[in-house]
């Protein structure tokens, strides 16, 4: 049993993690083994009901990216943003095109984001 959620949510982020889209495959290429400083990322993490895209556990950072389904579901992604944040979790939210595009900016927000929290 996992404690942070339940087996049939982590059995989903098990086949999400064989099945990531292309801009999240782009990006977990920079996210993963430690490759952004000496942090510690997993992707298709579920915390609860939810399953996010990337999670830095110990820097409690999550990341999410949106395609143009999220436009059809800000009800949604907003319940899940307050869920997420009561544990502690800072979001940040990138759209499909921008890590597909602009990699290298995506990558400095997540950094700046990663070099903010030491600094506090």
């Amino acid at each position: 049993m996992h404690k942070r959620t339940t087996p049939k949510i982590f059995a989903r982020a098990k086949r999400l993690h064989r099945e990531m889209t292309e801009p999240e495959s782009k990006l977990w290429a920079h996210l993963r083994a430690h490759r952004m400083g000496d942090v510690h990322f997993r992707n298709q993490h579920a915390i609860g009901n939810y399953i996010v895209d990337f999670c830095a556990p110990r820097k409690k950072l999550i990341i999410e990216l949106d395609g143009s389904q999220h436009l059809e579901q800000k009800e949604y992604d907003e319940e899940r943003s307050v869920f997420l944040k009561s544990k502690g979790y800072r979001i940040l939210r990138f759209w499909n095109h921008e890590v597909m595009n602009n990699t290298d900016s995506v990558l400095t927000v997540i950094w700046d984001s990663l070099k903010e929290q030491n600094e506090t």
